[in-house]
C-alpha cells in the first residue's frame, strides 16, 4: 500500500472527460484503462491516504479505506471495465462519460470517511445515472430520466437533512454504525433506502432502467442499489426493521417479475428481489449475515450484469424486448444464450456458480440466529428466483415457440464482456475462498456440504418442475403491470391537471367578473364626467352666482350661530 491522498474514484470521474477528446485506439485504451487504474488504486491506497480536507469548518476524509469499502470498490471497478468493454462501440459519448462519472462516484462512496463526502459522491451518482438513462435518446428515456431524477432528488434531500440533523445533534459526521433512534439517523436511513429500491418507491428501478440503452442498463444495474447496500451495511447493521423491509422487497420483486412480459423489466424487478436478500441480511446484523450481504452484492453485480448483457444483445439485434415477440433465438444466437443461461444459473444459486456460495451465507445466518420464519421465507424466495430469472428469462427469450426471428450474434466486444462475467460466475462458484478472504469479517464457512448440495438441488428441481407444470399460466400476454409509480405517473399527474383546469377556470371566471365590474365603474364615471355628463355641462352665469350667494349665506349663518 502507498500513502496517497488521491481518491480512487476520481480517476474515473476526471478521466471520463478525456473520452470525448480521444479517438480510435486511444479511446479504447482510455475506456478500458481507466477502470484498471482505479482498481489498482483501490488496493494501493492505504487506509489513511492523506490529511483531511478543510471544508466550511469541517474536515473531510475522502480516502478512508475499510474491508467492506475495498470489496465494493473492487467489484465496482471490475464492473466499469466490463461495462466499458460491452459499450465500447455502441454507446454514445454522453453515455460513456456519464457512466464513468457514475462508476467513479460509486467508488468514491465506498472510500468516504465522512458523511459530507459520502453525500457529494451520492449526488454525483444521481446526476451520472440520470444522464445514462437520458443518453438513450428516446422520448420514453427522457421521461423516465425525469422521473428517476425526481425520486433521487427526494432521496438526496432526505439524506442531506438527516446528515445536518445528525451533525447538529452529535457534532460527529464520520461514517460509522448508527442506530435509527433520532430524527437525523431516521432521515438518513430513509434516504438510503430510496436508493436501495425499498417500498414504497421500488418501482423506479423497473420504470427507468429498461428505458436506457442496452449498455446503459448494464451500468445502471450495478451501482445505485449496491452503494445503498454498502451504506446500510456500514451505517445501519443489525437494524431489525431492515429484515422485514428486505423480505417485502424479495417477494415484491418475484411477483412482479413473474407477471412481467418485458424481458428487461423482468430483470429490473429481479434487482429489487436480490437487493431484498441483502437488506434482510443486514437487518440480521451478525458477522455471517453481513459477510453474506457483502458477498451476495459482489456476486450479484456480476451475474445481473451478465443477464442484462445477454438481454441487451437480444434487444440490439432484434429491436424487440417483449417475451411474446421472442423465442427460438438459440438457433442463431447460441453464444448469447449460453451466457444468459450461466447468469440465470448463478442468480438461482445453482451449485458451482457464484450465487450458490454467496446467498447461502445469508440463509445460514438466519438459521443460526433461530429466525425460522425468515429462513423459511428466504428458502421460498430462492425457489421464486429460479422461476422468474433462472427459467423464465432464458426459456421465453431463447427457447419456447419459434418466433421466426433469425438475428446474428451481437458484436465481439459485447460477447467478450459476457464471457468475462460468465468466467467470474463459475470461477467464484468453484473457488469461493479468494472472495471470502475479501469479506469484512473472518469467514469460517464451507458451502459445499452434502446437506447444502442436496437441499439446493431439491429446491431447484421442484421449482423447475413447477414451472413446466404451470407453463400455461407462466406464458405472458400483452399486459401492463401497474405498480406504485402509477400514483405519481398517472394519478397525481391527472389530479394535478384537474386542479390546474379547475383553478384556470376559476381564475377566468373571476377575471371576467372583475372586468365586468370595472366596465360598469368606467361607464358610471363616463356618465358623470364624460363630454355629455352632468359635471361636464355648461352652466349659465346667473346660476353660478346664485349658488355662490347661497354658499356665502350658509357660511355667515354658521358663523353667527
Amino acid at each position: 500500500m502507498i500513502d496517497l491522498a488521491l481518491p480512487p474514484g476520481l480517476v474515473l470521474i476526471l478521466g471520463a472527460f478525456l473520452i470525448p477528446q480521444s479517438r480510435g485506439k486511444h479511446r479504447t485504451a482510455l475506456v478500458l484503462g481507466l477502470p484498471v487504474l482505479a482498481l489498482a488504486l483501490v488496493w494501493l491506497v492505504s487506509g489513511n491516504g492523506g490529511a483531511g480536507i478543510p471544508f466550511m469548518g469541517l474536515e473531510l476524509d475522502p480516502v478512508h479505506a475499510t474491508a467492506a469499502g475495498r470489496l465494493f470498490a473492487t467489484v465496482f471497478a471490475i464492473m466499469a471495465f466490463a461495462g466499458g468493454l460491452y459499450a465500447l462501440r455502441q454507446a454514445s459519448i454522453l453515455e460513456l462519460v456519464a457512466a464513468y462519472v457514475y462508476a467513479g462516484s460509486a467508488i468514491g462512496v465506498t472510500f468516504a470517511g465522512d458523511l459530507v463526502t459520502l453525500f457529494i459522491y451520492w449526488e454525483l451518482m444521481a446526476i451520472g445515472s440520470t444522464l445514462v438513462i437520458f443518453a438513450a435518446g428516446t422520448d420514453a428515456a427522457g421521461r423516465a430520466a425525469f422521473r428517476y431524477a425526481l425520486i433521487h432528488l427526494l432521496g438526496g434531500v432526505l439524506l442531506m437533512a438527516g446528515i445536518v440533523a445528525h451533525g447538529v445533534d452529535t457534532g460527529d459526521l464520520s461514517v460509522q454504525a448508527l442506530e435509527p433512534d433520532s430524527l437525523g439517523t431516521v432521515l438518513m436511513l430513509i434516504g438510503i433506502l430510496v436508493n436501495a429500491g425499498a417500498p414504497p418507491l421500488s418501482a423506479w428501478i423497473a420504470d427507468a432502467y429498461p428505458e436506457a440503452s442496452p449498455s446503459g442498463t448494464v451500468f445502471l444495474s450495478a451501482f445505485t442499489t449496491k452503494t445503498a447496500v454498502f451504506a446500510l451495511l456500514v451505517m445501519f447493521p443489525g437494524t431489525e426493521i431492515l429484515i422485514w423491509i428486505g423480505l417485502y422487497m424479495v417477494f415484491y420483486g418475484i411477483i412482479y417479475a413473474l407477471l412481467e412480459n418485458d424481458m428487461r423489466r423482468i430483470l429490473a424487478y429481479s434487482i429489487v428481489n436480490q437487493v431484498g436478500f441483502m437488506v434482510c441480511a443486514i437487518g440480521i446484523g451478525t458477522e455471517l449475515a453481513l459477510n453474506g450481504a457483502a458477498a451476495h452484492a459482489f456476486a450479484h453485480i456480476i451475474y445481473k450484469a451478465l443477464l442484462l448483457m445477454s438481454a441487451g444483445g437480444v434487444l440490439m439485434m432484434t429491436a424487440r424486448r417483449k417475451c411474446t415477440d421472442l423465442g427460438g433465438l438459440f438457433q442463431t444466437m447460441p453464444l448469447t444464450a449460453i451466457n444468459g443461461i450461466i447468469g440465470a444459473l448463478a442468480i438461482s444459486a445453482f451449485p458451482f456458480t457464484s450465487g450458490f456460495v454467496t446467498k447461502s451465507l445469508e440463509t445460514s445466518a438466519a438459521a443460526n440466529e433461530g429466525l425460522l420464519v425468515v429462513w423459511l421465507l428466504l428458502l421460498a424466495a430462492s425457489a421464486g428466483v429460479f422461476l422468474h430469472a433462472g427459467i423464465k428469462f432464458p426459456w421465453f427469450v431463447f427457447f419456447q415457440k419459434d418466433s421466426g426471428l433469425r438475428p446474428a450474434e451481437p458484436p465481439k466486444n459485447m460477447l467478450r464482456a459476457m464471457w468475462l462475467f460468465s468466467f467470474l460466475c463459475i470461477a467464484i462458484g468453484l473457488f469461493p475462498q479468494p472472495l471470502y478472504a475479501l469479506l469484512p469479517y473472518p469467514v469460517d464457512y464451507q458451502p459445499y456440504t452434502v446437506g447444502h448440495l442436496v437441499s439446493q438441488f431439491q429446491l431447484l428441481l421442484f421449482s423447475g418442475f413447477a414451472f413446466f407444470v404451470l407453463l400455461g399460466l407462466m406464458k405472458r400476454t400483452l399486459t401492463i403491470s401497474l405498480d406504485f409509480d402509477w400514483f405519481y405517473r398517472r394519478f397525481f399527474h391527472g389530479l394535478a391537471l384537474d386542479v390546474s383546469d379547475r383553478t384556470s377556470q376559476t381564475r377566468a371566471d373571476l377575471e371576467q367578473r372583475g372586468r365586468a365590474r370595472i366596465g360598469r365603474l368606467i361607464d358610471n364615471l363616463y356618465a358623470h364626467h364624460g363630454p355629455h355628463g352632468i359635471l361636464a355641462r355648461t352652466w349659465p352665469t346667473g346660476s353660478m352666482v346664485f349658488w355662490v350667494a347661497v354658499m356665502l349665506g350658509c357660511s355667515l349663518l354658521l358663523y353667527f350661530l
